[in-house]
């Protein structure tokens, strides 16, 4: 199963605790996370069910490209590092 780690700055505005979840593509894992989280799932996904501009996803160190329908392919031991853009000046 993969591991999914959220940036400390999203904990601020959501509950998501680091997890394993099983799944062959990023929206099979997502969804088993947000199973156990509801609420989180409104923060990272738009109404159409693709990432959020504020949200980048990292599998195994390389950004996620499928916003819209998170079909990037996950390995049974891949670690997904979900980030939070940040902005200001």
């Amino acid at each position: 199963m993969a591991k999914v780690t959220f940036t400390a700055n999203i904990q601020r505005h959501v509950e998501c605790p680091e997890v394993v979840a099983a799944g062959a593509t990023l929206r099979e894992v997502l969804d088993r996370v947000f199973e156990q989280h509801l609420r989180a799932r409104s923060y990272f996904l738009d109404d159409q069910a693709g990432l959020r501009t504020h949200i980048a996803v990292f599998i195994d160190g390389q950004l996620a490209l499928d916003r819209r329908y998170l079909t990037d392919p996950v390995a049974p031991h891949s670690n997904i590092f979900v980030a939070q853009a940040l902005s200001g000046g």
